[in-house]
């Protein structure tokens, strides 16, 4: 180390330890000897002549004291400072000024015209790609609520820092390229990780407070698009609930006629030999005829239950009140008091539609795997019936 640098290391060692306000915990002196060590590591690795070495050293060290008179305009405080004092050490102008352009680069949305801002500037943001990282932009994080009243929550600090590796920062020396840039995406994937984990406790933190929320307030009448969607769903089920029921009475009905049919029109016919044939396509029509009938009526054949249930079970929430086979047994006082807890109850009274809602999907989803049951056999009768009946004609004829 030069007797010059030595002097320049000894001043602003002086000054910020004296003259930078407390409150800067991360532009301070250990920021400043960070950058300067990096500064120099960039310049060996690559390959930098002396004396731009020296100045790239210089400016390192003087970036940052302009802090001491404010974080506004720091940059050009650095140069004021930076170049009273090498004024005192007889530099030239020429150098004074190549130095100064190079405090003046560390901006922050500066872009560097040649390869010495290029290092400077990559020295300055060397910490992003630090194992430090976290520490260091923790640091920050309380300087700007210190200094600038800038205060911010853990969700907001992450999509910005998040924001400023992926938008706003670069390196730009090729040694920073080739060496600092894998692990600057090392940190930009944990804070993707702490981004998607924080996340997914502030989904379960809300849900918590929702469920608070409507525990505190069980007696308020449900929202009005609550009650909406619950009309439309109960609605749209019963609807599906009577087109199945049509369909299976349409199927009944014309496989009765069918049946009718048959009986009073075709069995009598069977007693002549002449008709033997006839039997076999007879039995498989009628047959399939029947199945089809007996498909319908289960189809659509009602399920009641019990229809009973005691004080505990509706303490317990254990009976859905909305449905009428839990309560035709009943007596109209025990009923009429059910429906009262039910009704100051808001959880109860929800988790009682959504049963109502479930069960009757459960019941839709019977009917309509009978129906299409029934369908198939209706159809699958009529095909082979009329095949079957071809067959006995040709054979007769034969």
């Amino acid at each position: 180390m030069t007797e010059l640098i030595a002097a320049i290391e000894k001043f602003v060692y002086g000054l910020l330890s004296e003259e930078l306000h407390a409150n800067y915990v991360y532009h301070n002196l250990a920021h400043t000897q960070r950058v300067v060590e990096k500064t120099k590591e960039l310049a060996e690795n690559l390959e930098i002549v002396k004396v731009d070495a020296d100045n790239l050293e210089i400016a390192a060290w003087f970036h940052d004291v302009g802090y001491t008179k404010g974080s506004e305009d720091h940059e050009e405080n650095s140069v004021i400072i930076a170049k009273k004092f090498l004024k005192t050490k007889n530099f030239s102008e020429n150098r004074i000024t190549a130095i100064c352009d190079l405090i003046l680069a560390t901006k922050m949305n500066y872009l560097p015209q040649n390869k010495l801002e290029a290092i400077i500037k990559d020295a300055d943001s060397s910490h992003l790609a630090s194992k430090n990282f976290f520490n260091y932009t923790s640091l920050l994080r309380r300087e700007w609520e210190l200094i600038l009243e800038k205060k911010y929550t853990n969700s907001e600090w992450i999509d910005l820092n998040l924001s400023f590796l992926t938008h706003k920062h670069r390196y730009y020396s090729d040694f920073a390229l080739k060496n600092w840039s894998k692990d600057k995406e090392k940190n930009l994937a944990k804070l993707l990780k702490n981004q998607k984990k924080l996340r997914k406790e502030n989904k379960k933190f809300k849900q918590k407070k929702v469920a608070l929320d409507l525990k505190k307030n069980k007696s308020i009448v449900p929202e009005r698009g609550v009650e909406t969607m619950f009309r439309v769903a109960l609605r749209n089920h019963i609807t599906l609930s009577d087109i199945a029921d049509t369909k299976a009475n349409i199927l009944l009905s014309v496989n009765a006629i069918i049946v009718s049919l048959a009986l009073s029109n075709l069995l009598p016919k069977l007693d002549n030999p002449s008709n033997s044939h006839l039997l076999i396509p007879t039995i498989i029509f009628v047959a399939f005829t029947v199945v089809s009938i007996i498909l319908s009526i289960i189809a659509t054949r009602p399920n009641v239950t019990e229809g009973k249930f005691t004080k505990e079970d509706v303490s317990n929430r254990k009976v859905n009140l909305l449905f009428f086979g839990n309560f035709h047994q009943m007596k109209l006082e025990d009923f009429e008091w059910g429906i009262s807890e039910m009704m100051t109850d808001r959880d109860y009274l929800y988790g009682s539609l959504t049963k109502d809602l479930y069960f009757l999907g459960l019941v839709l989803n019977r009917k309509y795997k009978i129906l299409r049951l029934t369908y198939t056999v209706f159809m699958i009768g009529i095909i082979v019936s009329v095949i079957a009946f071809g067959i006995s004609f040709k054979f007769k004829g034969a």
